[in-house]
């Protein structure tokens, strides 16, 4: 998804139709890392951030926090929202596959279906094997993704983001028509648009961009053969008291790796 560069390039837009609150998230994650590293969270990385709501929420608690972003776009609109809410957050441009910190964090995120952008297992693998060279001992790796019952390939959907702030309206929609699958790689190549009134001027920007569409088993055993993580569970959203399963209130597939000790 990260060559969506009409939509992704565009941060301000980007912000106006996906800003929301996740302090229940926040609240999950650090719970979580109690839970499993038996100690209060300290620090962490926000992979693939945007403009850093996480981020910027971690930081806000006191949490040493890096946003990290393959757009330099997000990564310059997110240091903007650091500076107006007084948080400080280390910000990277770099590739979800490859980056290194000077210091290991203890958690590490990546939300909203980020893990689509890697095309095959190799790119998954090498994504696993840098976020374990990044944590702490007992650390954890949580990412987020669509229940693949609501979004495959077979069975897209139809998504669509909206909101409105200071005279801009924006409307992001992602279009299973005119898509190309690719069966055998478990990738589709999709078409996204954003509508924009700009204080009375329209802007209409489209895009396409593949995405791969990995299901939990594959999940489970990629974690395996990159020899540098545990699989721990999944949840179906940042709550205990849901198991990912096919039940209305699993609406999200969260996965929960860890570092061994």
């Amino acid at each position: 998804m990260a060559e969506y560069n009409e939509v992704y390039g565009r941060a301000k837009y980007y912000d106006i139709a996906f800003r929301r609150d996740v302090t229940r998230e926040v609240d999950f994650l650090t719970e979580l890392y109690q839970r499993h590293a038996g100690k209060p969270l300290s620090s962490m990385i926000d992979i693939a951030c945007g403009p850093g709501y996480h981020a910027l929420l971690f930081a806000a608690r006191g949490v040493r926090t890096i946003g990290l972003d393959l757009r330099p776009e997000m990564t310059e609109f997110g240091k903007e929202l650091a500076v107006q809410k007084g948080v400080e957050i280390e910000w990277m441009a770099e590739d979800m596959r490859t980056f290194k910190l000077d210091k290991p964090v203890d958690l590490a995120l990546t939300s909203y279906d980020s893990l689509d952008c890697l095309l095959d297992q190799d790119s998954i693998i090498a994504h696993f094997r840098a976020i374990a060279d990044n944590l702490t001992p007992k650390g954890l790796y949580v990412f987020e993704m669509t229940n693949p019952r609501d979004c495959s390939l077979w069975e897209y959907g139809e998504f669509r983001y909206s909101g409105k702030a200071n005279g801009v309206s924006v409307e992001i929609i992602w279009r299973p028509e005119n898509s190309n699958v690719d069966i055998l790689n478990q990738v589709t190549d999709m078409e996204v648009e954003m509508r924009v009134n700009d204080n009375g001027k329209e802007h209409v920007f489209k895009d396409r961009a593949s995405e791969r569409f990995a299901l939990p088993q594959e999940f489970i055993a990629l974690t395996k053969l990159s020899g540098t993580l545990n699989f721990v569970t999944f949840y179906g959203d940042f709550r205990f008291d849901q198991p990912f399963d096919n039940s209305p209130g699993s609406r999200r597939l969260i996965g929960v790796l860890q570092k061994a000790s």
